[in-house]
């Protein structure tokens, strides 16, 4: 429906390692007049799943992020290959990050990460019917796993103690559900 304003002259892959690109673009910009663009692409689709007991508890991972400089407290996420069920990779990291198991999943939310900057998409999942099972955590994992009343992990939120995008996004669109919005 809407055109590319960017007139593209050339493109180069600056850095690319297992999991992203990093392109750079050169052209003109949308008034005209020269520009440079770079974009981060993800060989992978970001998924995360909102897993809610019958007692409206929730579960968090805590571990610290390389690129923050610290810890931060998100909902169970990863990624998933580009032609991978995202329900499947949600499946996986759920189990592998906590243990659970879940009789029921219902879509809720897709969003666009960081789209000045990136393409990556992220799929996030609204988990129910739960069982415990075994984490199996990656070997580039350190979590600290709680279980945290839903009210809980929304005030965290909207304190600033939960500041990913993916579990932000997902617990207050949990928050809105329950109000039946």
């Amino acid at each position: 429906m809407h055109k590319n304003p960017w007139k593209i002259h050339s493109s180069e892959t600056k850095y690319e390692n297992n999991w992203i690109s990093i392109t750079h673009h050169e052209g003109l910009n949308p008034a005209g007049n020269a520009g440079i663009y770079g974009v981060v692409h993800f060989k992978n689709i970001a998924v995360g799943v909102i897993a809610l007991d019958e007692e409206m508890n929730t579960y968090l991972v805590g571990q610290y992020r390389f690129p923050l400089g610290r810890f931060s407290w998100e909902i169970p996420e990863g990624g998933g290959a580009l032609d991978e069920d995202p329900l499947d990779a949600a499946r996986r990291e759920l189990l592998e990050e906590t243990g659970l198991i879940a009789k029921e999943y219902e879509l809720l939310v897709k969003l666009d990460t960081s789209n000045s900057v990136t393409d990556e998409i992220a799929v996030i999942y609204l988990a129910r019917g739960l069982e415990q099972g075994e984490s199996t955590p990656e070997e580039t994992e350190q979590l600290t796993v709680k279980k945290v009343p839903f009210e809980e992990a929304y005030r965290m939120v909207r304190d600033f103690e939960i500041t990913d995008s993916l579990s932000v996004a997902a617990i207050q669109r949990l928050k809105l559900k329950l109000l039946g919005y």
